[in-house]
């Protein structure tokens, strides 16, 4: 068993408004987000990395550019975005933080839905 305790990881407070845990292994990366409200991320998109994100707690609003279009989408507690490798940024129109995880890995392009569904051995 492996434990990683916040004390013990990087944390940066970025100047338009996210404070960033930043939990890095050797295969995937996790982010533990809290952004102010009223703040919006920068404009960034990621060439090799697929980032998953979920929010815990909280409005948040993706924007991105798919096709040469601008899209957004509202987002609430419970919901997932991939943002797969399309320009995006974050914005939190609210009075409250938004909470949310940013899950970043390199896709292998393998299906291995079976073997997460099924791989629990009880002891």
């Amino acid at each position: 068993m492996k434990i990683t305790k916040a004390v013990d990881v990087p944390h940066v407070h970025k100047p338009e408004g996210t404070d960033i845990h930043y939990y890095l292994f050797k295969d995937y990366e996790v982010h533990y987000n809290d952004q102010a409200p009223h703040t919006t991320q920068i404009w960034h998109h990621h060439e090799k990395v697929w980032e998953t994100l979920y929010i815990i707690e909280g409005e948040l609003t993706v924007h991105w550019r798919e096709s040469g279009e601008e899209k957004s989408q509202g987002l609430s507690t419970g919901d997932l975005i991939e943002t797969e490798r399309n320009p995006h940024t974050f914005s939190n129109d609210s009075d409250d933080i938004v909470r949310f995880l940013v899950i970043k890995r390199i896709p292998s392009n393998k299906d291995f839905t079976n073997v997460l569904k099924t791989d629990k051995v009880l002891d």
